[in-house]
């Protein structure tokens, strides 16, 4: 295995090889939509191998996910692989013409590995160590475990490229650094800081401020670990680890993968939509089609908007669509407390939800219910008695419909004016030094306000990914960590007629978490167009009546704006806090930045969102309607405008339709501002 050798550093895990672009690796071209779900005959308790296809293809499932958890199955002794059950599967589900995407079994470690090696197990941050019997244990850079790996992979890889039933590869799964503190994970920082800084400590300890309480460091050997750290710059720069070292290992296993893999296969990793815990940018470079997770509420908090909010923010990572490879079928959880299953009509809204932002793929965990372990009532498909049930009958509807009509939405295209810069420095450095006991990086709060009114967007990863001149609008939630250049680009845009909405806290740190030693917000003073110096916390204050009709309360926080040039919007109802405005707006240029110095309510969040759109003339036919009736739109591949018209109650509702169309799911013809009829939990999908 001297394969590994060029990716260490010392004992770390540093270096990849040169990644080459996607279209080098992966050509699969979806024709159309696929739907299915995850599916492991291994953890059946009797023989089902037959009877569950049997049942797949009575259902129109199209493709399943394998292979990635058996790991202890696939090579039970150190050394001795058995894989003859796999192609077995294999063999039947490709008869079956059932397409599948198999998994590297990287997750979940077989125990002689953690008996002989314990090294392996990853040691936290927090002091504990972790042991054997879950998933995900393990230190993901240990050089142990890497070499085992890359073993597996590569007899895998040898065995299974050649299978015509295989369309894609699957690395690893739900990838995080979780934690992991061990002494080669350290000595990774430490070696990752070394080149960051040039090898120069006294920069690092100028940048980091550690004069402060003496913790200037003099040697690298005297760096300290993460455990007791209270320095701000060394806790940000420990998540930028911890991603950097996520995307690392999976580059490393695509390049592995690459080597084997036909051209017409693809190589993803399916992601969870806790999205501050990846360098998603750097772990997507090499994948055509990232997948993701996306688990969400059901019944009467079904609304669509998680879905959304997944697929907004993969489809511009990837820029371009992506597959999800788990999301709810029946209730979820790793007990059985809150057991909720979706409504007559959900499973199938939820399949079109997906779609509508961008999705290729459509796979259920799981296809079959477990009958032990941890996720006994996480469940599938098919419940505990394995038998066709009112969530199987639903399947069934909504692959008979994808058959009829799924050329008319795969590799759907969007063109979106509208974004928010999503941060995932200020995620973190807010997490460090919170204003308020919970949800200190407020994306939710932005989000809400633009999907509720149908104000479709992309969602911009700004650390990585900063060129966002092709757009109208900008919402920006507190973006408490920012380089200069990235604050000179949001002003430039807004001189150069851009809108923004922007939230407290902004411009107020730098790249290192040090906070500017400037008038605040630092850059952003001339666009935003006012200066302050003090801050309070503050507690459910009311907002004197005004002009813009901005209502409800303000809370948590409220800087002391001073406008130059900037006009009020509000004021706080208060006789001290009233004497600065709370919510301002400045006119820069050819553009005007929003401003709101406290957390507003939702209802004025989507009063200023509303207002800055309609100046940035976004011609969006949707923005009339708002929730429940949710409108998605984008291009087909044949170069046509596909509208999905959303009904998120558990009530009729008649919609005048903004656009004429064909309603590809009834074949009906529609003019604009004729009525179109959604049921409860309904859906249209009206091609112009």
């Amino acid at each position: 295995m001297s394969k590994l050798k060029p990716f260490f550093k010392g004992l770390a895990f540093t270096a990849l090889l040169a990644a080459a672009s996607p279209s080098a690796h992966a050509q699969y071209v979806f024709d159309n939509i696929l739907y299915g779900a995850a599916y492991y005959n291994e953890y059946n308790p009797t023989e089902r191998l037959d009877k569950d296809i049997q049942m797949m293809k009575d259902c129109g499932l199209t493709v399943v996910r394998i292979g990635e958890s058996s790991w202890g199955l696939f090579e039970p002794r150190e050394g001795v692989f058995e894989f003859e059950w796999m192609d077995r599967i294999l063999e039947k589900l490709n008869a079956a013409g059932i397409k599948v995407i198999l998994g590297t079994p990287t997750y979940s470690i077989p125990t002689w590995m953690a008996q002989r090696h314990p090294e392996v197990l990853a040691q936290q941050v927090n002091g504990n160590q972790s042991h054997y019997g879950i998933r995900q244990n393990m230190d993901i850079t240990n050089p142990t475990y890497l070499f085992y790996s890359e073993r597996i992979i590569r007899k895998m890889m040898e065995r299974y490229a050649k299978n015509p039933a295989i369309i894609g590869y699957q690395v690893d799964n739900e990838c995080e650094a979780r934690g992991i503190n061990n002494h080669d994970y350290f000595d990774g920082f430490r070696n990752y800081l070394k080149d960051k800084f040039n090898n120069n400590l006294e920069a690092l300890n100028k940048a980091w401020g550690w004069n402060y309480w003496g913790m200037n460091v003099n040697t690298w050997e005297d760096l300290y670990t993460r455990d007791g750290v209270t320095s701000t710059a060394y806790k940000n720069e420990w998540e930028r680890w911890n991603r950097k070292s996520v995307a690392d290992f999976l580059n490393w296993q695509v390049d592995i993968v690459n080597e084997y893999k036909r051209k017409d296969q693809f190589v993803t990793h399916c992601f969870m939509n806790a999205f501050h815990n990846v360098d998603q940018v750097e772990s997507f470079r090499q994948m055509q089609y990232p997948a993701i997770n996306i688990y969400h509420d059901v019944q009467d908090g079904q609304d669509g908007e998680t879905v959304a909010y997944s697929g907004d923010f993969m489809r511009t990572v990837t820029g371009g669509n992506y597959i999800v490879t788990e999301t709810n079928a029946q209730g979820i959880g790793w007990d059985s407390k809150n057991q909720r299953p979706p409504y007559d009509g959900q499973l199938r809204q939820n399949v079109y939800s997906h779609l509508a932002s961008g999705s290729n793929m459509v796979e259920y965990w799981h296809w079959s219910t477990l009958h032990y372990g941890q996720e006994t009532y996480w469940k599938g498909i098919l419940g505990h008695d394995q038998q066709p049930n009112r969530i199987y009958n639903e399947f069934k509807e909504t692959s008979g419909e994808l058959k009829k009509i799924g050329k008319e939405l795969v590799n759907l295209k969007k063109e979106n004016k509208a974004a928010i810069l999503y941060s995932h420095d200020s995620h973190f450095g807010l997490q460090f030094m919170p204003y308020r006991n919970n949800d200190n990086y407020p994306i939710s709060l932005v989000y809400d306000a633009l999907y509720k009114q149908n104000i479709e967007v992309d969602i911009i990863p700004c650390d990585k990914k900063s060129d966002f001149s092709n757009y109208k609008l900008l919402v920006i939630p507190p973006l408490y960590i920012a380089s200069d250049l990235l604050l000179t680009k949001i002003s430039d845009f807004v001189k150069q007629g851009g809108e923004i909405v922007m939230l407290y806290k902004s411009g107020y740190c730098n790249e290192e978490s040090t906070v500017r030693n400037t008038l605040a917000p630092g850059p952003l003073r001339e666009a935003c167009g006012f200066y302050y110096q003090e801050y309070s916390s503050i507690y459910g204050l009311n907002l004197k009546p005004n002009d813009a009709g901005l209502t409800g309360r303000i809370d948590n926080w409220m800087e002391f704006i001073i406008p130059e040039t900037a006009k009020a919007l509000a004021y706080a109802d208060h006789p001290f806090f009233g004497k600065w405005p709370c919510i301002t707006e400045n006119a820069f240029g050819k553009g005007h930045l929003i401003y709101s110095a406290t957390v507003p309510s939702k209802d004025s969040m989507e009063k200023l969102v509303a207002r800055a759109a309609e100046r940035a003339k976004l011609d969006l036919p949707a923005i009339k309607y708002s929730f429940p009736t949710i409108i998605r739109s984008g291009v087909n591949q044949y170069g046509k405008k596909i509208h999905y018209i959303f009904n998120y109650s558990a009530a009729d509702n008649a919609v005048d339709l903004p656009f004429k169309g064909v309603d590809l799911l009834t074949g009906k013809s529609y003019s604009a501002n004729d009525k179109i009829n959604l049921a409860a939990w309904g859906v249209a999908i009206l091609k112009e």
